[in-house]
């Protein structure tokens, strides 16, 4: 079996209308791939998850890193 990998816009009508009709064919398997989440979703995840501290100083950042 071939494997074709399409990549387009999800807010394009033309690009979505297309995929929409391949996929009412009913011939093709389509798989579709969560997006990779950008840094800034991933800094906010770690905001959320309390993977952050926040120093009023760097000094005091050095000494919490015991450095």
């Amino acid at each position: 079996m071939a494997t074709l990998t399409i990549s387009y816009d999800g807010r394009n009508k033309l690009a979505r209308s297309v995929v929409d009709f391949i996929r009412s064919l009913d011939v093709f398997t389509i798989t579709e791939q969560p997006a990779t989440k950008s840094s800034y979703q991933l800094s906010q995840e770690d905001i959320r998850a309390g993977r952050v501290e926040t120093f009023a100083s760097s000094s005091e950042m050095f000494q919490s890193l015991g450095i």
